[in-house]
């Protein structure tokens, strides 16, 4: 392997932990907007929700750009 392959190959592997990393804080983001359930106060509903609509966000983009990068880099591997 050449040294080109092996940079190709750390990228697809670092868009991979990106992609289960990015999922992780998704699936958090939902659980946080779920928690506004059992919130006493309007204050706690609306904190929760911002919170996991932020977190909701922040995993869908880290999944959407990587899984973009994994399909470049697994075309490149090719």
């Amino acid at each position: 392997m050449d040294k080109e392959q092996i940079e190709l190959r750390m990228k697809l592997k670092n868009a991979q932990i990106n992609n289960a990393l990015g999922f992780f804080i998704l699936f958090f983001g939902v659980i946080v907007s779920f928690s506004m359930i059992y919130s006493d106060t309007d204050i706690r509903r609306t904190t929760a929700l911002v919170s996991g609509l932020t977190l909701f966000v922040i995993g869908g983009g880290m999944m959407l750009f990587a899984r973009k990068k994994i399909k470049q880099a697994q075309s490149q591997i090719k």
